[in-house]
């Protein structure tokens, strides 16, 4: 009996993981396909910059030309030039291998950064979605009180004019009725405001869209596949390189030095005596070498120094967001905690109402209880019902808040 039970407890784990990465997958599906163009746009964009910077030490080849022409003396001349020149750092102290380090660093920081913000814009618009749904339900759940409310003013009606009850009564169910009216007009306001925004966010039809089913996760899966967390740790690599790199910036650098000259001068004109005498001229040369540099800068330790500090600050604001991290996993399962004691609740109220309804009907039939009296218990046993679906909406946006930065095998 005990190995059954745990066989069962491990499938149900291992469906929960298995359902917690199809959700994790299926959420990009919420947002527009212009919304996913522009973060895909970012990735790539991410790429190009981060190979850019990673072969920046590279130094481009230098090629010039140029061409005039002129006529001193009366003579027309031509002169013609093209230099291809190279100065390439071949070493700097580890510069270049750090810089291909910070680079790489760089494109990770990034792609976490557009991969938060992507989730964030996901997380909205499922939240959007899933309010709408709770707000339809709240919808339903405000017509069955405003037909309470009716039936109620019906009841003191009757009473009043048969003596039973004062007006005063009367006025208090009249009042109770407009404001449940009331009451669903601003929901419906409500309403309308939340598909305003899902239609700016999303291309689906929320009339036909059903909401995610998110599964519990546990705070180890939480924070090890947090892309909060990833963003940062990649932060910390990448301030740790441009230290490296900022430090190397100020220690010696040897560059290679080579180019190509080339020279053609025609009808070049020039006096000797009383005779202009002309001739053309053509010169081709190369030159190579190395050069070693040293800057000597008033601000290199005050530079070193703050890249430092960018370092150490990134390790410590990492270990507050994951104690940040941790404060939020434990707040949401305590509002979900609390959210089943209330669903637990609802369901005693349909137990409740149930057998009330049942008891009140067969009053009814023997002719001691009143239709209205049937009527109301069977729109508050509905009313309960919708309470249970409201809330389990509830917890579903209080996970969303986890998935919006849980991403089980990445961005």
């Amino acid at each position: 009996m005990k190995a059954l039970k745990l066989l069962i407890l491990l499938c149900l784990s291992f469906s929960t993981l298995l359902f917690a990465s199809e959700n994790n997958a299926s959420l990009d599906r919420f947002i527009s396909s212009y919304k996913k163009l522009q973060f895909q746009y970012d990735y790539e964009k991410n790429d190009a910059e981060s190979s850019k910077l990673r072969d920046s030490w590279i130094a481009p080849l230098q090629l010039n030309y140029s061409y005039k022409k002129s006529n001193p003396y009366d003579t027309e001349q031509t002169s013609q030039n093209a230099a291809l020149q190279m100065n390439q750092p071949i070493f700097q102290s580890g510069g270049i291998y750090y810089g291909i380090k910070f680079a790489n660093a760089s494109k990770n920081y990034t792609k976490y950064s557009v991969a938060v913000a992507k989730r964030k814009m996901i997380k909205d618009t499922v939240s959007i979605l899933m309010q709408i749904k709770q707000t339809e339900l709240k919808i339903k759940k405000q017509k069955l009180q405003i037909k309470n409310s009716k039936i109620n003013l019906k009841q003191k009606k009757e009473e009043y004019f048969s003596g039973q009850l004062d007006s005063g009564f009367l006025d208090d169910a009249i009042i109770q009725k407009n404001v449940a009216v009331s009451a669903l007009y601003d929901i419906e306001t409500a309403k309308e405001k939340l598909v305003s925004s899902f239609h700016a966010l999303s291309d689906l039809n929320y009339k036909k869209v059903a909401i995610p089913h998110l599964e519990l996760l546990t705070n180890k899966e939480f924070l090890a596949h947090n892309l909060v967390l990833h963003k940062n740790e990649a932060e910390i690599q990448k301030n740790k390189y441009n230290k490296n790199v900022t430090l190397a910036k100020y220690l010696p650098k040897v560059n290679l030095t080579a180019g190509y000259n080339w020279n053609l001068t025609t009808n070049q004109a020039f006096q000797v005596g009383n005779t202009v005498v002309s001739n053309s001229n053509e010169l081709a040369y190369y030159d190579y070498g190395i050069s070693v540099s040293i800057p000597i800068d008033i601000n290199t330790f005050r530079d070193i120094e703050s890249a430092k500090i960018d370092y150490l600050k990134a390790k410590v604001v990492q270990k507050d967001k994951q104690r940040e991290l941790n404060s939020l996993y434990e707040q949401v399962m305590h509002n979900i905690k609390k959210f089943d004691k209330k669903i637990a609740l609802s369901d005693e109220n349909i137990q409740l109402y149930s057998k009330l309804l049942s008891d009140t009907k067969k009053l009814f039939k023997a002719g001691y209880k009143t239709e209205y009296d049937v009527k109301t218990l069977e729109n508050s046993l509905k009313i309960q019902n919708i309470d249970t679906k409201i809330y389990e909406i509830d917890k579903q946006l209080e996970l969303l808040s986890l998935y919006e930065m849980y991403a089980n095998g990445g961005e």
